[in-house]
């Protein structure tokens, strides 16, 4: 096995598809399906369950990822240890502060795992390049490039009565109390949906608010990849369909920089959280 198996096969575990796998590692998916099979038979075991929708890893894939995760680190840390320093393309990134943590990490790791440009992450409402918003956040003169969708879902702690319920309804909020988020961009939405609110508390950061429910402090409305990725909180689904559009907005006046151009090509494109599916009772995108 040669490293660039192991790109192409870790590239293939993440994103669970040839073609995806293939435009990421920018070769063709003949290319790269056989360097699965190449892997496959040096190591005596089936790492990938082909079927319509995609790859499905096996436990032997899981089992080698992290091997295979820690040869390319190393050899990349080795080619980086002897570079020449250069001059590097300044990149300036606005983040929307209400991003889950795991969808955060598969965004900014091409970026920092290239030598060659100078990172920098600011507010999404700060001066940048480029910025990472909600749909309903891009001003004139942006173009706007989806990444993914998601509902907004309740978090509750693990113990509380609603957890009994499979789908959540506003009235069930009614004398809940809710713990309320500072960045949220659909605060006033549900203010004017839900009966009178008992808030008592004010989260800064999705990580506290999380803390905060998963302390038993209260519930909180929140983006389904905020709440999926702690597993201390339950996730309900709730009646008012409210989704998010979230993707890549930069000016259109200019043409990008070869480092956003570069940004743009390897940007995972419209992976929709769908996994919660309340009764819809209203749709309202942001």
């Amino acid at each position: 096995m040669d490293i660039r198996e192991l790109r192409y096969f870790a590239a293939v575990y993440r994103e669970r598809n040839l073609t995806a796998a293939a435009k990421r590692c920018f070769i063709s998916q003949p290319s790269i399906s056989a360097a699965i099979t190449n892997l496959e038979a040096e190591l005596g075991t089936t790492l990938f369950i082909r079927h319509k929708k995609g790859m499905a890893p096996t436990e032997s894939a899981a089992q080698f990822h992290g091997i295979a995760r820690r040869i390319i680190d190393e050899a990349d840390a080795a080619r980086n240890l002897f570079r020449k320093p250069a001059t590097k393309q300044p990149l300036t990134l606005g983040l929307l502060r209400t991003l889950d943590q795991a969808r955060t990490i598969a965004l900014l790791k091409p970026l920092t795992a290239n030598a060659d440009l100078a990172l920098r992450l600011v507010g999404a409402n700060e001066k940048a390049d480029a910025r990472i918003v909600a749909k309903s956040m891009i001003n004139a003169g942006e173009r706007f490039i989806p990444l993914w969708s998601e509902r907004y879902v309740a978090a509750l702690p693990p113990s509380h009565p609603l957890t009994l319920k499979e789908t959540l309804r506003t009235t069930d909020f009614a004398g809940v109390p809710m713990i309320d988020r500072c960045h949220c961009e659909q605060q006033e939405f549900f203010k004017r949906t839900s009966p009178p609110r008992k808030p008592v508390a004010i989260a800064e950061s999705e990580e506290w608010a999380m803390a905060l429910v998963a302390a038993g402090v209260g519930v909180a409305i929140v983006p389904e990849g905020v709440a999926r990725g702690n597993p201390d909180v339950a996730v309900r689904p709730i009646d008012v369909d409210v989704t998010r559009e979230v993707g890549l907005a930069y000016p259109s006046a200019n043409p990008p920089s070869n480092a956003l151009k570069e940004f743009i090509a390897r940007l995972p494109r419209q992976a929709s959280s769908r996994r919660v599916r309340p009764t819809t009772r209203k749709m309202k995108r942001a």
